[in-house]
């Protein structure tokens, strides 16, 4: 019996997508556990649903920048995903930059969830981009993270329709719940190809 993908998620926001992937992991769907959950915001909803599932929940002050961590920062982030054995990383609602320390660290390790079709709408608020471009279709997509923004190898994708009267909210949760079918997906994905030590 091959042990569960070890899992570590970074999350800036409320944690609908960590809830995703815990719902399916306790309901056995899942072959995978989160041993770690950061984020850059101290009072982010994702380390409240951390400490309801009984995961390590820890916050780390981001520093001076707005869009990345500071380089010690980022190495210690690493460390803590190597203490606690992590060998997926899960960018989940994360609105920082993964930079050297981490990409080094975990190449082709660490995945990303974003709100639009990608190579379409890379960067912030994609759905609004989609809105006011005129689209009549946009969704979701999970990549592998590199140096580049929203640039790295698609791994799944899930469609969206744009509604007539669509609000960006409107859309915008239509989306997260499109996220909350298609990342544990990818993952189980991954889960699956991953051949761990056997556990007795």
């Amino acid at each position: 019996m091959r042990r569960p993908l070890r899992l570590g998620v970074l999350g800036s926001g409320k944690g609908s997508n960590f809830r995703a992937l815990m719902e399916q992991i306790n309901d056995g769907r899942l072959d995978a556990e989160v041993r770690i959950v950061i984020s850059d915001v101290e009072d982010a909803g994702i380390l409240s649903l951390a400490r309801d599932f009984q995961i390590p929940g820890l916050y780390v002050r981001p520093g001076r920048f707005r869009a990345k961590l500071e380089p010690e920062v980022e190495k210690d982030v690493v460390r803590l995903l190597h203490e606690a054995s992590v060998e997926l990383v899960i960018l989940a609602g994360f609105m920082r930059i993964a930079k050297q320390w981490l990409l080094e660290a975990f190449p082709r390790k660490i995945i990303n969830i974003h709100p639009s079709l990608l190579p379409k709408f890379p960067g912030l608020e994609a759905w609004k981009q989609a809105l006011a471009a005129g689209e009549t279709m946009t969704g979701c997509t999970v990549h592998y993270v590199e140096a580049g923004i929203d640039t790295g190898e698609i791994l799944g994708q899930r469609t969206v329709p744009i509604l007539a009267n669509d609000t960006p909210d409107r859309l915008h949760i239509r989306i997260q719940k499109a996220e909350h079918v298609l990342l544990p997906a990818v993952v189980a994905d991954i889960a699956a190809r991953f051949r761990g030590p056997e556990v007795a």
